[in-house]
């Protein structure tokens, strides 16, 4: 606690000290962060560890600002490509919590819309898309941003835009994460960092209902890659009691972390489970430069992999159990081959013609789409990762630091991978086991069923995604599916990380769940 992370911290482009409030975009719940430093109205914190003050004190330090913002004007484009003029409140939060670690990073940013098009908004019980933008399960701020984040990957508009002309709140949360290190070589990001300041984040505003725009019950979040995996995490842990000694040392509110929709983009998570998922997915392609892994580690890791999937006890109408024997066929039938029938439907002729003259392992028969597993891992090519991909022998691997404590940059977080390098008697340390399930959505949904979980999911993968095994984000799906939860799964054909080809249909969807009509059409029709 109290650790300034020197060379670490962006400028904050927030005055240091508690600010005055009012319609320049600051909030006065600021304070100083340092080596016993005092922490905004709360308290103090430092090395020895969190003080907070009184209850009465934290709280008042996290008391919205409905008066603190700047109002801006912006042209966003819909996925028609059609410009729409959108004036909004931006307001910035100087830190979601009382006693930050790092309020660069504990800190985030609310979006509110008055008029589209000239037409007056009111937005105080819309839906709240809760953006978080982590990659890599690297630190993320949005200290700095003078407004909210419009422009997406590859210069399309960001859901965050597409969901603020829609006529929705939109919140940006920083979270701390891995890579994070004081000046005394201390890592303060590391597992499980990100979920807890996503989770205080989500308290700050259930605590200021009434005074956040928006309908704090319908709070939808997002995210890509470990930031897919963080919004799956979130959605599927919610108001779990194991987070809340790691909340009560930020100054998190005391109330509800549960959100109402969780939308996650090639997430990667399950990972004490990933290498095996891996192999049995991947193991048989080659990696970029044409060479294979190591034969011996594929096998072993698949082989564990089968277990695994047992464990699970999965289950899908028309498969029964699902096992390393037919999950394959399952998710070729399930999710694969519908999204190359897609892909092919929505072409001309002629373009339809030419690419399955080029890929002749597809038949197109009735307006469908068929071929094999191993045809199609052949299609796919290289595979991304290494073996181990995760967990990697030599602690190079961003998992291995995302699983790093005190001074420790890097940990084996598998026994697999433990054992490889330190002998069959080697024991993982002791704090990882929870601080696994503290990471693994799947661990609130099999292990111990989580009655609080988000109950509507929008899931989405490119079927040319190697970052991780296709089984992962369909045994999340599958899983949830037979918990009765409302479930959207896609996976884009031909695509590879990071794909989102449907932005529109999701900020529709976040309004059919949620039951506000608001603007959406203006953001992209939902189709399937």
């Amino acid at each position: 606690m109290g650790l300034t992370a020197a060379g670490a911290v962006p400028a904050l482009g927030l005055a240091p000290e508690a600010a005055a409030t009012g319609k320049d975009g600051t909030v006065g719940n600021g304070g100083t962060v340092g080596n016993g430093g005092t922490v905004g109205n709360g308290g103090t914190v430092g090395k020895g560890g969190a003080s907070v003050g009184s209850g009465a004190a934290a709280d008042a330090s996290l008391v919205f600002d409905p008066t603190a913002y700047t109002e801006q004007t912006i042209s966003i484009k819909d996925t028609t490509g059609t410009a729409h003029s959108v004036t909004y409140r931006f307001f910035k939060v100087a830190s979601y919590v009382a006693a930050p670690v790092n309020a660069a990073y504990q800190s985030l940013n609310v979006s509110v819309p008055v008029s589209i098009d000239g037409t007056a908004v009111d937005a105080s019980d819309a839906p709240i898309l809760f953006a978080n933008a982590v990659g890599g399960y690297m630190p993320s701020s949005v200290a700095n941003a003078t407004g909210i984040s419009a422009s997406g990957m590859g210069g399309g508009t960001s859901r965050q835009g597409l969901a603020l002309a829609a006529g929705y709140v939109v919140v940006e949360p920083g979270a701390r994460g891995r890579s994070l290190v004081d000046a005394n070589g201390t890592y303060y990001g590391t597992a499980p960092a990100a979920i807890v300041d996503l989770k205080a984040a989500v308290r700050y505003l259930k605590f200021n209902k009434g005074r956040v725009p928006g309908d704090v019950e319908r709070i939808v979040s997002s995210g890509v890659s470990a930031g897919g995996a963080l919004s799956a995490l979130l959605g599927a842990s919610g108001d779990s009691p194991l987070y809340d000694p790691y909340l009560a040392e930020i100054g998190a509110a005391d109330t509800s972390d549960a959100i109402f929709a969780s939308g996650d983009w090639c997430p990667i998570t399950d990972l004490e489970h990933a290498d095996a998922a891996y192999e049995w997915c991947w193991g048989a392609n080659p990696l970029a430069s044409g060479a294979t892994v190591d034969a011996t580690v594929s096998a072993d890791l698949k082989a564990r992999f089968t277990d695994y999937l047992a464990s699970l006890k999965l289950r899908a109408k028309g498969y029964g159990a699902l096992t390393a024997r037919n999950l394959d066929t399952y998710l070729l039938e399930t999710f694969i081959q519908p999204s190359a029938t897609k892909y092919l439907a929505a072409l001309t002729d002629t373009a339809r013609a030419a690419y399955l003259a080029a890929n002749p392992f597809i038949t197109w028969s009735a307006g469908k789409a068929g071929f094999t597993w191993a045809d199609f891992l052949t299609h796919v090519g290289a595979r991304k990762k290494n073996a181990p991909s995760f967990d990697g022998f030599d602690l190079s691997t961003p998992e291995c630091n995302l699983f790093g404590t005190g001074t420790t940059k890097a940990r084996h977080f598998t026994l697999y991978s433990l054992r490889h390098e330190a002998g069959d008697s080697a024991r993982l340390d002791a704090d990882l086991p929870a601080k696994l399930h503290l990471m693994n959505p799947m661990y609130h949904l099999v292990d111990k069923v989580n009655p609080h979980r988000a109950k509507h999911w929008w899931i989405r993968l490119g079927t040319k995604d190697s970052d991780t095994s296709l089984s992962v984000a369909a045994n999340l799906a599958t899983r949830l599916t037979a918990l009765g939860d409302d479930v959207d799964t896609a996976y884009y054909w031909d695509a590879g990380h990071g794909a989102d080809l449907d932005p529109g249909d999701f900020v529709s969807w976040i309004g059919e769940v949620s039951g506000h009509q608001g603007f959406r059409s203006r953001s992209g029709s939902r189709g399937k």
